[in-house]
């Protein structure tokens, strides 16, 4: 610092200098000056980093170094417009752009340029943020919401089949008895001298058991899947099924808690059923516990024998005694919206596994609770089927 004339503080023009250099080096964000050449003054560590060049490579040198082809060779064009005739076209707003690495690799990046004049002359000051790690996230959460919507499209419909088969085969059965019934009668009588009714009869019957038969090879399908078990880490299908849930803005306001017991074995399932089955809990503590005073989810895992257990507790008002018959069924939702398939099939995959789903109804201020039991990998990488 140093005195002036009238005895005010002023501050010497190297420091600040200095000062601003450190601000700008400090800064997470690229941030390069140019001047109304497009000539680079000042290019700050993140851009070093951004772009691979060092800021002694590039002050001095035009701008469009860090452009690809298709930009660079408009730049100067753009740059000489708005110089003349004042019309905005980047400056003053952001937008997204793509930019080119020292090693020639493009990526994109987020652009926001201002102005400030200065007495050398009109300088732009460009503040860039890479978008790669955006970008890959976003493809992930967009790639892992549809994985979501189709574990629940196709479980749903698993289930659906079985239970349309289940209901429609005995319709069919019945009516393919009373064909016969009518065809044996008919067979007696007088009333089809040439035979045509009773071949008509014939054909009908040939399809209701046709019917039936496909029905029945629709259950079986459905009922006996064959399912591709690996050995697998229970914490990473844990932190899977999260992620997979934790995208709806409902959550933002629920604390999830994990506890889970260190060096779990593997387990030898489907990863993908078991998702399901970890999905299908979360969303409903979740649900259950946004209108509760506090608001928590707790997701715990350890070694029970030759078990492991998850649980999934919530902070809800837990399950009413009346709904506790009918949990695990299919079609028995208490929800205004949904099948009621989601419990249902998780137990059924969870017993396909050797394992099993169960619950603690709570309630009294205590909510509810959910475990599932899985064996642990037996170590030839297959558990016997049961």
């Amino acid at each position: 610092m140093r005195q002036d004339l009238t005895g005010m503080a002023s501050v010497d023009p190297g420091l600040s200098e200095a000062r601003l250099l450190s601000v700008l080096d400090t800064a997470v964000d690229g941030i390069c000056v140019i001047d109304e050449t497009g000539r680079i003054l000042t290019l700050n560590r993140a851009c070093e980093r951004l772009f691979g060049y060092t800021a002694a490579e590039a002050v001095g040198e035009n701008v469009r170094m860090l452009m690809p082809e298709s930009y660079a060779g408009r730049h100067d064009n753009f740059l000489s417009s708005y110089l003349t005739t004042g019309e905005r076209k980047i400056i003053g707003y952001g937008r997204e752009v793509v930019a080119r690495h020292k090693n020639g690799r493009e990526f994109p990046m987020e652009l926001s340029v201002g102005e400030v004049k200065s007495p050398e002359g009109r300088q732009f000051v460009g503040i860039m943020r890479d978008l790669r790690p955006r970008k890959i996230q976003e493809e992930r959460l967009n790639r892992m919401q549809s994985q979501l919507v189709h574990f629940a499209r196709v479980n749903a419909m698993d289930e659906m089949g079985a239970a349309i088969a289940h209901e429609l085969n005995q319709p069919l059965t019945a009516v393919m008895l009373y064909l016969q019934a009518i065809s044996r009668k008919l067979g007696t009588s007088e009333a089809d001298p040439d035979g045509r009714l009773s071949d008509i009869l014939g054909k009908a019957v040939r399809e209701a058991q046709r019917a039936g038969q496909i029905i029945q090879r629709m259950r079986q399908f459905v009922e006996n899947r064959e399912a591709e078990r690996r050995s697998t880490n229970v914490e990473a299908l844990i932190d899977e099924a999260l992620e997979l849930v934790l995208l709806g803005q409902y959550t933002l306001s629920v604390s999830v808690v994990r506890d889970d017991e260190e060096d779990l074995p593997p387990v030898d399932v489907d990863p993908v059923q078991i998702q399901q089955i970890l999905v299908n809990l979360i969303r409903n503590a979740l649900e259950v516990v946004k209108d509760a005073e506090e608001r928590w989810i707790r997701i715990s895992s350890h070694r029970d024998g030759d078990d492991v257990v998850i649980e999934v507790a919530d902070s809800g008002p837990g399950i009413p005694q009346a709904n506790l018959r009918n949990l695990f069924r299919a079609f028995s939702s208490t929800k205004k919206k949904g099948l009621g398939l989601g419990l249902a099939i998780s137990k059924s995959i969870a017993q396909s596994h050797g394992g099993d789903l169960s619950v603690d109804a709570g309630g009294d201020g205590r909510g509810a609770i959910f475990t599932l039991k899985l064996p642990l990998d037996s170590g030839d990488g297959m558990l016997a089927e049961a």
